[in-house]
């Protein structure tokens, strides 16, 4: 029975500044078909209010709990370990959505790594490093290994991440897609079981290995970073394949539970 679909916001809903052709329309057509929906995105280059807000400007309606965001797991992973101080490797607009720690850039219970674009060189990293071989813990709000920028292919946080894991010799507790809780908290913010949800997404790894892992059902999309080398290349079968997100109402409309 479907009764939530988990719907990723790059490349699927949109590609830069530009929406995907039909997205907005899709969006309204699940939501009137019944199931719950949720806003899942790994993107840590803006805020959580700007997303929404970029969603809004871009035809998608929503509210302000639809969205979820691995800032705010990162967050209570902090609090729950007892870690209050922490250094943030991220755009500065991000890091507001921290504001419940302290940020510091020295003696730090964990560093929390985002997004730092063109930003990324030696000298952040570095940093970063000695933190973590001072102890710190690594935390990871995605993982992704690439994604579609407006001109091309670019390298995303989790090469970053990779670097710092191999450096360090120590793993980092990635709290973005793929990670199971993720999911798990998205879907636990309505109640659903992962049995009952879909996760609709581009990165055949993170969104639909992701979901699989934890439980859902996963709907690859040919837009944003979709490769069909990567899709085989990943061992990843994804229940199933479509144009784009404008063809997931049909897709889901025998599913139980939706009209």
């Amino acid at each position: 029975m479907l009764r939530a679909v988990l719907l990723d916001l790059d490349g699927v809903l949109y590609v830069g500044d530009a929406a995907i052709a039909g997205a907005a329309g899709a969006v309204e057509r699940l939501r009137a078909s019944g199931p719950a929906l949720r806003f899942v995105t790994n993107t840590t280059t803006h805020t959580r209010a700007a997303t929404a807000a970029k969603l809004r400007r871009l035809g998608v309606q929503l509210d302000d709990d639809e969205l979820v965001t691995p800032a705010a797991l990162a967050v209570r992973h902090c609090l729950e370990r007892g870690h209050r101080r922490v250094a943030l490797v991220m755009h500065d607009e991000v890091k507001s959505d921290f504001a419940a720690l302290e940020q510091a850039d020295r003696e730090v219970d964990a560093v929390i790594v985002g997004d730092l674009g063109a930003q990324f060189a030696f000298e952040p990293l570095n940093r970063a490093f000695r933190l973590i071989m001072d102890g710190a813990e690594l935390v990871a709000l995605q993982k992704n290994r690439y994604w579609l920028t407006p001109d091309g292919l670019s390298l995303d946080a989790g090469a970053f991440v990779a670097a710092l894991e191999f450096a360090s010799g120590r793993d980092a507790l990635v709290v973005g897609k793929p990670s199971p809780v993720f999911f798990q908290t998205a879907l636990a913010t309505v109640g659903v079981a992962p049995a009952d949800a879909v996760m609709v997404g581009d990165d055949v790894e993170s969104d639909v290995g992701g979901a699989q892992r934890a439980g859902l059902r996963g709907v690859l999309v040919r837009t944003g970073k979709y490769r069909e080398d990567r899709v085989r290349a990943s061992g990843v079968v994804p229940d199933a394949l479509v144009d784009s997100i404008a063809d997931v109402p049909e897709l889901l409309a025998g599913a139980a539970g939706c009209s």
